[in-house]
Order: C-alpha cells, then sequence, then structure tokens
C-alpha cells in the first residue's frame, strides 16, 4: 500500500491523559511505523514523538471557554449565535490544519456532544468535494448513554450524532461489538456496515521488557504460540531436556500452536555437553519441532542475561522443568513470582519446593502423560486461556494488522 498522509483528530491528545488520547497516540504510532505521513490535530497536547507533528487548533478542544459557553446553552436545547461563528472559524482552522490530508480519523467527536461546533464543521467537511475520506472512530454514544439524555434534544445539532445521512462516504469504527450494535440501532445501519477494531495493549511497554527479549521474542514468532513453555536451563544430561522436546511433540498433536524456550547454553563444566546440545537439535529435528522448539543457545553463545530471561518468565505461559537432578530448584521460585503455573518432575527436591501447587510427573515418564498433565491443567485454568485470546486479539500490532490496515487499504482502491 502506497504511504498516506493521514489525521487524526480528538479534542486533546497526549500528554493529556485519557482513555481516546491514549488510543490516538497508539494509532499514530503504528502508522508512522507503517510510513504512512502523520499528523495529530487537537485542542491540547502537544507533539511526543519526533515523527508526528502535533498541530493545536485550540477551538477543538472541549474545555476551550467559548465551546464551554456554547455548549452551556446547547445543553439547555437553546442554539446561541455563537455555534454559527464557532462552526465557521473551525471550518478555516481545519483547512488549515488539513492540507493535503488524504484519511482523516476522527475520534468521537461525531458521537459525543462536548463539541458540537466542532461536529457540524466536520459535518461540512463530509459534504465538500475534494476532502480527505473521514473515518469516524466512535468510543462513546451520545444518544445511547442516559447520563446524556438531558443535555441532548431534537433536530440539528444534536441529530448529527444520529443521523447516519449526515456523514455520506464515511466509515464508522467502533471499538467492541456491544458498541456496535448500540451504533447499528442508533444509525440505522447493519451491523456489517459498521467496522469493528478493538483497543490494544503494547505490551512491550506495559511490561517494561527489555529490548533483547523483545527481539528475542519476535525473531521466534512466539507471538503466534500457544501454550510457549518456558525451560530456563543449561544443555546438560540432567536437565532432561530429551523429555520435553518429546512432550511438546505429543502436546502439538492437539494443540498445535505449543512451543517450548530453553534458555540456557551449553553447560561450562563438561566437555560431553557440546554433544549434548548437538544430540538434543538432532532430536527436535527428527521430531519435527524446527521453528516450534527453540534453543536460545543456537541464537547466540552468550548466556542470556537475567535481566532477558525475568523478561521471558512474564511472557510465556508455563515452566516445563523435567530435571532428573536438582539440588533446589530456583525456576520455581522463580515461576512464582511471575505467576507461572509449574510442571516438573517428581524428584524430592522440586516435590518439597513445589508442595500441592506444583503439576509433577516421573521424569522418565512417557511424554504423553506430561503432555495430558499439560494440556488438563492449561485447559481448566481460565486465567491462561484469557491471556492466550488476549495476547491473539489484543495487541496494537494485532489490532493493525487485522484492522486498521485493511480499511486503509480499502479507502485508497
Amino acid at each position: 500500500m502506497p504511504a498516506l498522509n493521514i489525521a487524526l483528530l480528538h479534542y486533546a491528545a497526549p500528554p493529556v491523559v485519557g482513555g481516546v488520547e491514549s488510543v490516538l497516540a497508539h494509532q499514530a504510532r503504528l502508522l508512522a511505523d507503517a510510513g504512512h505521513a502523520v499528523r495529530v490535530v487537537a485542542g491540547r497536547g502537544a507533539q511526543t514523538d519526533p515523527r508526528i507533528p502535533f498541530v493545536e487548533a485550540p477551538r477543538l478542544d472541549s474545555r476551550h471557554p467559548a465551546v464551554l459557553a456554547v455548549k452551556q446553552a446547547l445543553d439547555k436545547g437553546r442554539e446561541p449565535a455563537g455555534l454559527a461563528e464557532q462552526r465557521a472559524a473551525l471550518r478555516t482552522d481545519k483547512a488549515g490544519a488539513l492540507e493535503g490530508v488524504q484519511v482523516l480519523i476522527a475520534h468521537n467527536v461525531c458521537s459525543l456532544h462536548k463539541n458540537l461546533a466542532l461536529t457540524a464543521a466536520l459535518h461540512d467537511l463530509a459534504g465538500a468535494r475534494g476532502g480527505p475520506r473521514l473515518v469516524l472512530w466512535h468510543h462513546d454514544l451520545a444518544w445511547t448513554t442516559p447520563r446524556y439524555q438531558a443535555e441532548l434534544h431534537p433536530g440539528e445539532p444534536w441529530d448529527l450524532l444520529r443521523n447516519a445521512a449526515a456523514w455520506p462516504g464515511a466509515v464508522h469504527v467502533t471499538i467492541s461489538e456491544p458498541r456496535r450494535q448500540e451504533l447499528a440501532g442508533l444509525l440505522g445501519l447493519p451491523l456489517e456496515a459498521i467496522r469493528l477494531a478493538p483497543n490494544g495493549v503494547d505490551r512491550a511497554a506495559f511490561l517494561r521488557l527489555t529490548p533483547a527479549a523483545q527481539t528475542l521474542w519476535q525473531s521466534l514468532n512466539l507471538d503466534a504460540a500457544a501454550p510457549v513453555l518456558l525451560l530456563p536451563v543449561r544443555l546438560t544430561p540432567r536437565k532432561n531436556v530429551e523429555l520435553a522436546l518429546r512432550a511438546l511433540a505429543a502436546l502439538r498433536r492437539d494443540w498445535p500452536r505449543a512451543a517450548l524456550l530453553v534458555t540456557g547454553p551449553e553447560g561450562p563444566h563438561n566437555p560431553a555437553n557440546a554433544d549434548y546440545k548437538r544430540r538434543l537439535l538432532a532430536l527436535r529435528d527428527a521430531l519435527g519441532l524446527r521453528g516450534a522448539a527453540h534453543f536460545a543457545a543456537e541464537l547466540t553463545p552468550a548466556p542470556l542475561a537475567d535481566e532477558v530471561v525475568a523478561d521471558l518468565y512474564r511472557l510465556a505461559d508455563a515452566l516445563l522443568l523435567p530435571s532428573r537432578e536438582e539440588g533446589f530448584g530456583l525456576p520455581l521460585v522463580e515461576a512464582a513470582f511471575s505467576r507461572l503455573p509449574v510442571f516438573c518432575a517428581d524428584i524430592p527436591p522440586l516435590r518439597a519446593l513445589g508442595g500441592a501447587e506444583a503439576a509433577f510427573f516421573a521424569p522418565e515418564g512417557e511424554p504423553e502423560a506430561v503432555a495430558a498433565l499439560i494440556a488438563g491443567r492449561l485447559s481448566a485454568d481460565p486465567v491462561y486461556r484469557w491471556a492466550a485470546r488476549a495476547r491473539a486479539e489484543y495487541t496494537w500490532t494485532g489490532v493493525y494488522t487485522r484492522c486498521l490496515a485493511p480499511l486503509l487499504a480499502e479507502l485508497t482502491g
């Protein structure tokens, strides 16, 4: 898709704190990452990304004194003279702020009554020839919110918030299925005429991931895996990594997206560990697990930094520790601090440490039994199920790929 000139518009923008402001900032970043020329147009805010200009238009602000004065009259059902003046002024403001813009994404300003002069000015833009394609992103709907009903009245400008005919050629987007159904009923549109694009989370920022952990996770495409089993051990025979590989192969018969990440390098004290690593890689390939069973030792000769391993605990879905021998079993404690379910070998140190809270299997047991244990526990765990679904559906990168990028492609043919 060719690069576009896109503007995002709202009453306010970051660093003003708010839910819509946050969504706008994430969208602007993703659009810039994709190579588009992006600007943010708002009544309050500042430039927060060197790639994304901020265009301040004070009369867009829902808290501008003139806007508040007009709103006070409108809330009582009166149309003040200042409304037409503000509407005309905003048309002039937007002509400069939107020069060269091909797509305008307007957040909430055509579904809330916080600045009806702005809504009316956008209505004028929607009817003008040669203007940008208009995308109306609806987070909140004034006409379906009980607390706003006393402030809404028949006729214009209030009806602009519930009249589909007022927005010819505009694309309507909502952030949830219930909101989509509300908007369809309000505007008298079929559901399929309204796009759905949920909000998301920037997981790397939310978890404060190190760049190294983020790069490793993305390079292995682990966001597409579920569950991701973490095996934080060095490659030495007593760690029984071959059982983890065979259990993964068995698990993938029913859970084809399951993956394993082994974090450690070869054990440092026995030269035979190099041969053990070669045998593990050969077993992985023989089991058809290339692309599903990952060894950090293949990617870097140096051990992963402690902070990177800590990030991997936060990203993974479960700890798998099939060791034949352990003196203590620190990964079980690390998993507890990371709130990971634990699947581990039934040997005395791990049994003493994990107690009733860990799930145990025989270190020389059948891989199918280990796989069944993992599948049974995770299937019954609502925390895991919700985490896996959120990872698949509610990251900002995924929302952009599934929703926003196809919408832009359609708008531009």
